[in-house]
Formats: C-alpha cells, sequence, structure tokens
C-alpha cells in the first residue's frame, strides 16, 4: 500500500522538495514535505532555519521541528547543542535568525541541550519525529 501511496501517474513522489534556480538551471534540494513546518499559515523550511542556525560558531548541531501550538498551528522549535566547552543561549540564536532569515522562520523557542540529548539512529541522523514527541507539550500551557 505504501508502494503505491507513492506512485501517482506513473510518477514516482519521493516526498523531497526542491527548486529550480532561475539563474543556473539547476535543481536544489530544499526539505522534506514532512519536514515543512507549517506555522501561521505559511511554510518554512526546516532545512533552511537549520542551515542559518548551523552556521553560528557556537553551534554543534541542530534540528529544526514544527512542535503544536495554540496560535501558529505548529511553532518553529530548534533544538540546538552548542560546541564542546562553549554555551549559548536561546537569546544569541534568535538574535541570529532574526538578522539573517524572514522573521516568520525564526524559532519561537530554542531548547539548549547536549548532543548526548540528541535522539539518532544507528547511522547518526538526527530523529525528528522523537524530537517531536518529546518536546510535544513545549506551547501546552501558552
Amino acid at each position: 500500500e505504501k508502494t503505491a501511496d507513492v506512485f501517482k501517474n506513473d510518477w514516482h513522489h519521493s516526498g523531497d522538495l526542491g527548486r529550480i534556480d532561475p539563474d543556473d538551471g539547476l535543481l536544489y534540494f530544499v526539505d522534506r514535505k514532512k519536514d515543512v513546518v507549517k506555522s501561521g499559515g505559511e511554510n518554512v523550511s526546516s532545512v533552511e532555519v537549520e542551515t542559518c542556525i548551523a552556521l553560528h560558531p557556537k553551534v554543534g548541531a541542530c534540528a529544526v521541528v514544527g512542535i503544536p501550538h495554540p496560535y501558529w498551528s505548529e511553532a518553529v522549535v530548534a533544538v540546538v547543542a552548542p560546541n564542546p566547552d562553549t554555551t549559548i543561549t536561546e537569546d544569541e540564536i534568535i538574535s541570529w535568525c532574526k538578522e539573517k532569515i524572514s522573521n516568520f522562520k525564526v524559532p519561537k523557542k530554542v531548547v539548549v541541550t547536549d548532543f548526548s540529548n540528541f535522539p539518532v539512529n544507528a547511522s547518526g541522523k538526527i530523529l525528528k519525529r522523537d524530537l517531536r514527541d518529546s518536546h510535544r507539550e513545549l506551547f501546552k500551557d501558552e
């Protein structure tokens, strides 16, 4: 059944999102359809926000997920681990993002943690589904 779901009209729908650059005509991977955060009527690419945050010199690892929110439907939330022997605050990450990306893409919250707290699979890939599940109640009282 799942195989049939990804084949429509003889096309394989991978769930990847891309764009064709008007200048060079190349196709660029943007995100996975299921990793797009729908916040306040806007679609936010988790990869774009992660790329912005990863450029911060104090950040060792990050993942961006959508967490249920009573007003925004989903809120952009970043889970960030600082580089070893470094500390970082939520305010630093939010300020960094405000300088580099559109306001609606800036995380509503940043959870700063140690990398050992990131759920990963056997190949080291961060399991975003587990991050969403573990932070599901983040906006419960708002």
